[in-house]
């Protein structure tokens, strides 16, 4: 097997002693798949009785693409399907003769199975995951809870390989950026590898990925991390950055606003904003709060900026709906139905639909003092907001909460809290009829 420069340094780390997660992601076409499948066939020939794990979002997709570079790194091997091997399309396994076993898996997040249940009482050897970017952070973890069987008899420690191309997702915030900045856990590893990593590709590939549009060649080809194509994004990543240093937007004479975002049962965080105008000019956060603390909090900040009630909103959701009634501002209900009769699924999809607009038109203003890691945070939320079935005819949709959470590992509460200023935008308009 002729490795590339890359693939060797990636095997490598795949073979010490040190490292258990490894994510070898980058442009298309530097053979990040075939080092997978190479590694998944050498460990289950060398170690008999063995059993791995490849995954990918779906299984369909991995027998179609992922399971044919198995084959052909077979094939390079000399290790013959029917010989050495057998695949069982029934029970999706690859068996060795040698005792050893590759099982296939689809890793998709499906809402009846939260949890990746179906993973349970799994027990592997080690794991590569095919395209990871496409996977949510907890399936990511789950499998690599998962890596146990036969490690001591082997004297092996538990690895798990995911490869992908760019994404802004939890594997950017979990491996590229911390491997970039030199902060990553010694435990992990990231590896870019780019097409010209391959001195074994074809050149018609790429020139094909040369012709490329801007967006999709800055990641396949030179694999930008910070560029992203996806079609669902409502939001461009340049004007939330914008978002810091919009100074243009004066709003010295305008009302002051408040809107707090309520931890539901104390599992996510509070958010309280409080805006002048469309500047955002503070930001309180609360990783454990009492419905008094909020209430408090909010009372002291109408009293010292002279805000009404009828410019104050909370989430009404839940523990939410106390806070609303003590304080008689305004109930922010998420599945309630859209204001003016606009085509939307529902309020809170019709908010983040205006606030998309607003940030993309450099409309709002964040002067708050934030540290590194809540500004951080509102960029990863606010990348979240992209649109849902966009085959559907029916009402605008965007990407569920519980969806985002996998996503990024955590409740968007911050995303939250600024999109239901938009609510004071939208409120219904008040016909009004001449008394003859």
């Amino acid at each position: 097997m002729i490795l590339t420069i890359k693939q060797s340094e990636c095997l490598d780390i795949l073979e010490d002693k040190t490292h258990k997660e490894i994510i070898f992601g980058g442009g298309a076409g530097s053979a990040k798949s075939i080092l997978g499948c190479y590694w998944l066939l050498k460990m289950s020939l060398k170690y008999p009785g063995t059993r791995w794990l490849m995954g990918r979002k779906k299984l369909k997709t991995l027998k179609e693409t992922t399971l044919n570079s198995f084959l052909e790194v077979c094939k390079m091997q000399g290790v013959i399907n029917g010989t050495h091997f057998t695949i069982n399309g029934s029970s999706n396994t690859i068996h060795f003769t040698n005792g050893s076993e590759i099982l296939m898996k689809d890793l998709a997040y499906y809402p009846a199975d939260p949890q990746f249940d179906e993973l349970g009482s799994l027990e592997i050897t080690g794991a590569f995951i095919d395209e990871v970017n496409q996977t949510v952070s907890l399936a990511w973890q789950i499998v690599k809870s998962r890596i146990r069987y036969k490690l001591d008899e082997y004297g092996l420690i538990p690895k798990i390989l995911g490869t992908c191309n760019p994404s802004k997702n939890w594997v950017y915030k979990d491996f590229y950026k911390p491997g970039k900045l030199g902060e990553q856990d010694s435990h992990k590893c990231f590896i870019q590898a780019l097409v010209t990593d391959n001195p074994f590709i074809s050149q018609h590939y790429i020139d094909n990925l040369m012709s490329l549009p801007k967006a999709q060649k800055e990641r396949l080809l030179l694999g930008n991390w910070e560029s992203d194509d996806d079609p669902t994004k409502l939001v461009e990543y340049d004007n939330i950055i914008n978002l810091f240093t919009n100074t243009h937007i004066s709003n010295d004479n305008d009302k002051y606003y408040i809107t707090c975002d309520v931890a539901r049962f104390g599992a996510d965080k509070a958010v309280i904003c409080l805006w002048r105008g469309f500047e955002l000019v503070n930001i309180f956060d609360y990783s454990t709060s009492k419905i008094t603390e909020l209430q408090t909090a909010i009372v002291a900040l109408k009293n010292k900026y002279n805000v009404s009630n009828n410019n104050i909103i909370a989430d009404g959701d839940g523990v939410g709906g106390g806070l609303v009634d003590n304080l008689r501002i305004k109930d922010f209900v998420n599945n309630s139905k859209c204001l003016n009769d606009e085509n939307y699924q529902n309020l809170k999809t019709q908010c983040y639909y205006k606030l998309a607009d607003m940030i993309n038109t450099d409309s709002i203003y964040i002067s708050a003092e934030l540290s590194t890691k809540q500004q951080e945070s509102i960029i990863e939320e606010l990348e979240q907001i992209k649109a849902a079935d966009l085959d559907s005819d029916g009402k605008l949709k965007i990407m569920s909460k519980n969806e985002i959470k996998q996503l990024i590992g955590r409740s968007p509460d911050y995303s939250d809290t600024i999109m239901m200023r938009m609510w004071f935008t939208l409120t219904p308009t008040i016909k009004k009829f001449r008394i003859r």
